[in-house]
């Protein structure tokens, strides 16, 4: 590994599928110091829909110009979205536009990739709607524009398409290879299979380890930048494994993470990969010591937005007062509000018992609906020791109560400063801070058997 001593204050460029920010993190602290923002825009013109990446870089550059000066930095980390690559031609420029991975194809193009497609078991890596399996995104773009595709000589993973832009070295990197492309083969840690069907091994820029150094930035950027020293630019990593390097780094033995957004992932140290489901939305994650995670997930986060603009807003007070008749009544949501992922993707959301039910009832059934369903998830990736719950569900008292009761293990709220940011600012050899954060175990709920009544009642619907 080519790393250098611990760096104090990293500037993190933290490019998400809806927003991009560069924000300046003292490594001592936790505190993010500086930050810049602005929303990551897609181009609907040209081959097909891609990401400004000309706005992305000049944004990057205007704030890394304004942190040199103040409050200054001594490194640089990298961490993106997944499901994204950049096609480089001869001279390192995009060969191709960054394509945006919501584009759907042509339905015979998305055939002929399936076909071609390797199985779950070389992989870990399912099915996926749309481009979100970043091999079928190579597919298309070597199928529908072979022409242009011919001019391509490299292909980088996306948080290292803006390393290469900082230092010159092309690079691809095992978390953002080991996300559902299709590309990574995880228990041997090389390209799958696919590579050579699509015959783009010779492409692929080297695999390098996200807590590389890659290299300093390039001499021409460092004086438009203003910098007064050389920086080292860290190789870099996918977003939820940055969210993940934390605990890995903090924790010994069997746990779970589960890390709530839009979606709730699931992350199980000491899982079992053998066990796992890809129709039931489980796939391998690889992550940042390129080893294999088994992983699952559910638009948990979606799905509550949805059923809170349903029963409107109710003090948690209310919420967990009126957990006792929503349980004495036997009141259960059944799965998918969401449907097409998670655990049940072809189930129907519908509601048991819950005639006269007011919007606190409805509220604390939906609780417990998003407790089972992270239950079911981890469930699925035979998951050992205690859960670890960051993100919005971290602050929810009773999904985190619900979830330890059917879990009958720990269940550990994670507060402060987690997050993407702050995991790829750990790639520079800084350790994580508990200066700035908090964890709050969980109490208990007496549920009774309504567990296992809400796995019979979802028997007697898939019946």
């Amino acid at each position: 590994m080519n790393s250098a001593s611990a760096s104090h204050r990293v500037a993190v460029i933290d490019i998400g599928k809806t927003n991009a920010k560069v924000v300046v993190l003292d490594t001592t602290t936790g505190a993010e110091i500086a930050v810049e923002r602005r929303p990551n825009t897609v181009i609907k013109s040209g081959l097909y829909p891609h990401y400004d990446v000309e706005a992305l870089w000049q944004f990057i550059l205007t704030s890394l110009k304004t942190f040199a000066v103040t409050p200054g930095f001594d490194a640089i980390s990298i961490t993106t979205h997944g499901a994204s690559a950049a096609l480089l031609d001869e001279i390192g420029q995009l060969a191709m536009p960054v394509l945006d991975y919501e584009h759907a194809y042509p339905a015979q193009i998305r055939e002929d990739y399936i076909s071609l497609r390797p199985d779950f078991a070389e992989t870990g890596s399912p099915l996926q709607s749309v481009g979100l399996n970043l091999g079928a995104q190579i597919h298309y773009q070597k199928t529908a524009f072979s022409t242009v595709f011919q001019t391509v000589r490299s292909i980088v993973t996306y948080a290292q398409y803006w390393a290469a832009r900082l230092t010159g070295v092309l690079a691809t990197e095992v978390t953002s290879l080991g996300c559902h492309t299709d590309l990574w083969n995880p228990r041997t840690k090389d390209f799958s299979s696919l590579v050579d069907t699509l015959n783009i091994r010779q492409l692929m820029a080297p695999v390098r380890s996200a807590f590389d150094i890659l290299g300093p930035v390039r001499q021409e950027i460092a004086t438009e930048i203003g910098l007064s020293k050389q920086i080292p630019v860290y190789c870099g990593i996918h977003d939820s494994n940055a969210s993940l390097l934390p605990h890995l780094l903090k924790r010994d033995g069997d746990f779970s993470v589960v890390s709530t957004g839009t979606w709730v992932v699931n992350f199980a140290i000491g899982g079992a990969l053998d066990q796992l489901d890809p129709t039931r939305d489980t796939l391998t994650n690889v992550d940042a010591y390129a080893r294999p995670v088994p992983s699952s997930r559910f638009m948990g986060g979606r799905e509550y937005e949805m059923l809170s603009q349903q029963f409107g807003s109710v003090p948690a007070v209310e919420i967990e007062a009126a957990l006792p008749t929503v349980l004495t009544h036997g009141m259960m949501l059944l799965p998918s509000v969401v449907k097409g992922s998670g655990p049940f993707p072809n189930e129907d959301a519908r509601w048991v018992a819950d005639k006269d039910a007011n919007n606190a009832e409805r509220h604390a059934a939906a609780a417990l609906y998003l407790a089972l369903m992270t239950d079911v998830s981890l469930g699925l990736l035979g998951r050992k020791g205690p859960i670890l719950v960051e993100g919005p569900f971290a602050k929810n008292a009773l999904y985190l109560k619900a979830l330890s009761s059917f879990a009958n293990t720990d269940v550990i709220a994670i507060g402060g400063s987690t997050g993407t940011s702050a995991g790829a600012a750990l790639l520079t050899g800084s350790s994580p801070t508990t200066q700035d954060s908090r964890e709050i175990v969980a109490g208990r709920l007496e549920v009774g058997e309504y567990k296992r009544h809400w796995h019979a009642a979802m028997e007697r619907v898939a019946g």
